[in-house]
């Protein structure tokens, strides 16, 4: 069928074929288009709120989505937000706060990315976050902030929607501390 992009065999004369029997050229070679990688999301949990069932269930939404999250745990300052997504080379940072911190919180997450030349990852919120304070949150770079009761799958179809082509065509560094050079295992001269 014309147009179906599916190869088809092609009939072609072969100085050994007979003329009643006409030899059939394979299927032209075509390159496999390159793996699509996973998306790579730090799903994490600000300050002192320490519940986590909701940020679990986006976690386990986005990984059976085919994404790669790494879950930091409860908790965690915006330094410690920051670190891990720049350790672990995300695309995307969801932050799950229930607390009501989120304008102190988030503009030191935001204003420590910036510092780190981190502005091509995706800044994602949810949790309690009053309808007054999504234009400010917005204003500062976040978009996608969610409530309670919000469908995983609008929140995977954002992060789909809104990760920079550039950050998923591009490889993924090899695992492994890159600050450690690859010869400082290696025994000391004269050991």
């Amino acid at each position: 069928m014309e147009g179906s992009g599916s190869p088809r065999a092609v009939a072609v004369a072969s100085p050994t074929a007979r003329p009643d029997q006409p030899s059939v050229a394979p299927p032209p070679q075509t390159q496999a288009a390159p793996p699509v990688r996973q998306l790579r999301v730090l799903v994490a949990k600000p300050g002192l709120d320490g519940h986590d069932r909701g940020a679990k269930i986006i976690a386990r939404a986005l990984r059976d989505a085919g994404m790669e999250v790494i879950y930091t745990g409860i908790r965690q300052t915006p330094q410690m937000i920051v670190e891990a997504a720049i350790q672990e080379d995300v695309d995307a940072i969801l932050l799950s706060i229930l607390s009501g911190a989120h304008m102190a919180i988030f503009p030191k997450i935001m204003d420590l990315l910036r510092a780190e030349g981190v502005d091509d990852v995706l800044v994602m919120a949810g949790g309690i976050l009053p309808d007054e304070d999504i234009p400010a949150i917005e204003a500062m770079g976040i978009k996608g902030n969610f409530g309670p009761g919000t469908n995983t799958q609008d929140i995977v179809a954002v992060i789909r929607a809104n990760v920079p082509p550039a950050r998923i065509n591009r490889p993924l560094p090899p695992r492994g501390d890159a600050s450690v050079p690859p010869d400082a295992h290696a025994p000391a001269e004269g050991a």
